[in-house]
């Protein structure tokens, strides 16, 4: 059995910036996914801590990160395309909380960058839940 815990905004440092933006296309955004293992006597796991940075002019705007884990039997065999919906899931969670957060801001009409999964490497994170 694979339960996902609730995903949990543990930082949202919003900053107005000091003059008007004139071009949102000069809003920079970088986002990142750190996973760490998690083990207890009875149960095996995987946290996922999602973080964005938005900057203008080279001022942060925003540095927003949110995390949640995977509590998993055991017994339990997770390959690769259980590992991408569980990254997928936990991103689209972050992302739904953002689009929340974000009205009355400066982002009102900004996303969190997409996910591009040619960036995470999959193979290196699947030992962590054997």
């Amino acid at each position: 059995m694979i339960e996902q815990t609730e995903f949990i905004v543990s930082e949202w440092h919003y900053h107005e910036p000091d003059e008007p933006i004139t071009n949102e296309n000069d809003i920079l955004c970088r986002s990142s996914l750190d996973v760490m293992r998690k083990r207890s006597s009875t149960k095996k796991g995987i946290a996922f801590r999602i973080s964005s940075r938005f900057m203008y002019q080279k001022k942060m705007i925003l540095d927003y990160a949110g995390e949640n884990s995977y509590v998993i039997d055991f017994d339990e065999v997770i390959d690769k395309r259980e590992l991408q919906k569980m990254i997928r899931n936990s991103f689209t969670q972050f992302s739904e909380k953002f689009e929340l957060r974000r009205i009355g801001t400066v982002l009102e009409h900004r996303s969190v960058m997409p996910l591009d999964e040619s960036l995470i490497d999959f193979d290196a994170i699947l030992p962590l839940l054997e």
